[in-house]
């Protein structure tokens, strides 16, 4: 978490940018956030994982509809829409409801009050209306798409064997390569390799012939 923070300090080092750190919402995750961000001073905004969120309506849904029905595609589609809306709360209350109505027992409820309490304790990082108002990121997709292409798809192939110092090399120029900036990076790299090995070594040195 600190290398995290470091690297945002490197890129905002003023603090004039909004800092949005997107999570999974695991208690210790977001304490680690909170710890780092008031040592340093500054200004976060947690938001957790929509994908998360998801799977507990899913949990809750099944609760509610008997499995395979296509009904709870729509269940989970509504109340989705709603906690986008900054409604977890209303959904939350719309879910305890629900379990009432249909008379679940405590074990057939499950599933529906964990995602009660998940909305309820969690609400203060379930703000979606105000995070898409500003253009924040509120899923990981994105980020966990980049890792596989750069990482899983190039170094977890089969026989492969890979050292600290190689592996970060290699996903360095895949990134080069995959942001187009690896034409860029070579002139500047041959450059670099001419001042080392040959300016900062033979500049004072050598009598030019006639």
């Amino acid at each position: 978490m600190a290398a995290a923070f470091d690297q945002a300090e490197h890129r905002n080092p003023t603090h004039r940018r909004p800092w949005v750190v997107l999570v999974d919402g695991a208690r210790h995750q977001l304490d680690l956030i909170t710890t780092e961000a008031e040592r340093r001073g500054v200004t976060v905004h947690i938001v957790i994982d929509l994908i998360h969120v998801l799977e507990y309506l899913w949990d809750a849904a099944w609760c509610l509809h008997q499995a395979g029905d296509p009904a709870a595609e729509a269940f989970v589609a509504r109340h989705a829409r709603t906690i986008l809306g900054g409604g977890a709360e209303q959904v939350a209350a719309t879910l305890d409801k629900a379990a009432h109505a249909a008379r679940l027992t405590k074990n057939r409820r499950k599933g529906i009050d964990d995602t009660i309490g998940y909305l309820r304790h969690k609400a203060e990082y379930l703000r979606y209306d105000t995070a898409l108002e500003r253009g924040w990121p509120i899923a990981t997709g994105i980020i966990e798409g980049a890792c596989r292409h750069l990482v899983k798809d190039r170094l977890d192939i089969t026989g492969a064997r890979w050292g600290l110092a190689g592996a970060e090399a290699v996903l360095k120029l895949r990134a080069l390569r995959a942001n187009g900036d690896f034409d860029t990076y070579w002139t500047w790299h041959e450059k670099q390799e001419f001042a080392r090995n040959h300016q900062a070594r033979y500049r004072d040195h050598l009598t030019l012939a006639a």
